[in-house]
């Protein structure tokens, strides 16, 4: 969900750059129904007019997921190179009323001067390719956001990061550099792409039947090195997932995968000999509706594995996702499936650096001030950590919502901002901090739903029984009673205690059956479920 803003005070005049905009995932997060989680805009929306554009270091859903939605509340030009523009563009394309977004490409390497911004685009190698840090000098001073990065020598597609052009900037000297903290807490370096493809290839050289490569779907390096794999032991590509179809497409349109042979589609799966058939399947995170997810559960209307056949998890699980992968897994080896995991081999590294990168890097740019940012507290105070005992200072108290002096000067908290989350439920777009829907349907998911209907006369008399529908509430309690009879009784019982003349009103008729079912139902149950109960006097 990373979003930066840096602003640059000139005179009496304010200019914003935002950063990044992306998304992270509402399963695992406690938020029944929510698919996606964004930042909360409200700030820089009251401040559009002052906004003079978004830049994106690279296209993973992290940092370019929500623009398609908040896009329209902010309505500046978007700079990036052509790869994240292509999957910007595919995604529109896929999304109905999605906005024209105005796409500003920049090629890779490339530099732009953006009102008193000059932004300069440092090549870093990463997991997608066209990965940029953002070297942002301005007459206050100067920034390097290093964005997602690692020190790979041996990269697939060659996309390396390149310190020289960190060095080169830095001899303009670097006030302060705002820095990834996810690995903070590994020592060493993060093993290149070339050792994972060297295990890949052995994997799916020695597989007896069916080999199936699930991972990221952006993650082009990886799938050149899975490809090559396969074409290597004599066994055709096939892609089965919207994701990687739309990836792989946008990636052969500036020329990855060049010199690879087409890919075949969901079509070719079945009729391919299973000892010549290797498959890229989307599913890696457990998602419910991903290919490999319902080919576990049996349910996929073109695709099955057979016991024998071999599945590649060639990628991490996400926190959070824990539960889908291993009922994904699980239904895996229900079926025979041998699983391959990076618990057991090499099949995965991280796209992010270790200790040791990380020193290399600052070493080049000897930034005044290190800012840890990306990660949990445990990754950002290690980070500061690290940063002080390598001889700079370092500002470990960034967190969401606080404005922070960059230059000149020192580093320091200036201000405190409106600051959160939206939530996208289906197509609307909610504010966890004003809406109480995440905090009911909590309340559904843990106790359930009483339905309650009653026709009450003129003269405070009942008409004929009470209609009850129990949803999420056990069929008996305690007793063995029915709970539609618990519920029934309850509720004829508030009525009779109420007072004839109070039995007119519906509110509180409505009122006192509620707190009567709660109540009776909590004794059976120990659970007090929401009550609906509607009463109609006539």
């Amino acid at each position: 969900m990373n979003l930066a803003l840096y602003g640059l005070k000139e005179g009496n005049k304010t200019s914003w750059l935002m950063v990044d905009c992306g998304v992270t995932f509402g399963e695992g997060a406690g938020l029944p129904g929510i698919d996606v989680l964004m930042a909360d805009t409200r700030f820089i929306e009251e401040r559009k007019r002052q906004l003079t554009a978004i830049v994106l270091t690279h296209g993973h859903e992290d940092h370019i997921g929500a623009l398609l939605d908040l896009w329209p509340r902010l309505g500046c030009d978007i700079y990036c190179t052509p790869f994240t523009a292509g999957l910007l563009t595919a995604k529109a394309e896929e999304e109905r009323g999605a906005p024209d977004l105005p796409l500003k490409v920049i090629a890779a390497g490339g530099r732009v001067k953006i009102a008193g911004f000059d932004v300069e685009f440092l090549p870093v190698a990463h997991s997608i390719p066209e990965s940029h840090a953002l070297a942002i000098r301005t007459k206050a001073g100067n920034v390097i956001h290093t964005g997602d990065w690692k020190i790979d020598q041996t990269p697939p597609l060659g996309e390396r990061t390149e310190i020289e052009r960190f060095e080169a900037v830095a001899r303009d000297g670097v006030d302060v550099l705002i820095g990834d903290s996810t690995n903070a807490v590994r020592q060493g370096r993060s093993p290149s792409e070339a050792d994972v493809g060297k295990v890949l290839e052995t994997l799916v050289r020695e597989a007896p039947a069916r080999v199936a490569v699930t991972l990221f779907a952006s993650n082009i390096g990886r799938i050149d090195q899975i490809a090559r794999a396969g074409i290597a032991a004599r066994r055709s590509i096939v892609v089965i997932g919207r994701a990687l179809e739309r990836n792989i497409r946008v990636a052969r349109g500036l020329g990855y995968l060049a010199d690879l042979p087409p890919f075949q589609g969901m079509d070719a799966f079945g009729y391919l000999p299973r000892e010549n058939c290797l498959a890229l399947m989307t599913g890696s995170q457990g998602e419910e509706r991903s290919a490999l997810a319902r080919v576990a559960r049996g349910e996929h209307p073109h695709v099955a594995l057979s016991k024998g056949d071999r599945v590649i998890f060639s990628s991490r699980t996400i926190p959070g996702n824990e539960r889908g992968v291993g009922a994904l897994q699980n239904g895996l080896v229900n079926q025979g499936v041998e699983l391959i995991t990076d618990r057991t081999h090499m099949v995965h590294v991280s796209g992010h650096p270790r200790t040791d990168e990380m020193r290399e890097l600052y070493e080049a740019i000897k930034p005044k001030t290190v800012v840890p940012v990306h990660g949990e507290a445990l990754h950002l105070g290690e980070h500061a950590r690290l940063a002080r005992e390598w001889g700079y200072d370092s500002f470990d108290r960034a967190r969401n919502g606080l404005m922070l002096n960059l230059a000149p000067g020192p580093v320091a908290i200036i201000d405190k901002v409106p600051s959160g989350r939206l939530l996208k439920d289906g197509q609307l777009l909610i504010s966890e901090s004003d809406s109480p829907v995440v905090a009911e349907r909590r309340r559904l998911a843990f106790s359930g739903v009483v339905s309650i209907a009653i026709a009450m006369s003129s003269k405070g008399e009942m008409m004929g029984d009470p209609e009850i529908a129990l949803t999420g509430v056990p069929e008996a309690g305690l007793s063995d009673e029915d709970m539609e009879d618990v519920v029934a009784e309850a509720a004829v019982e508030a009525v009779t205690r109420l007072p004839k003349s109070r039995r007119k009103d519906a509110a509180a008729v409505e009122d006192a059956i509620a707190r009567a079912v709660r109540s009776a139902v909590n004794e059976e149950w120990g659970k007090k479920p929401v009550c609906h109960v509607l009463v109609v006097i006539v």
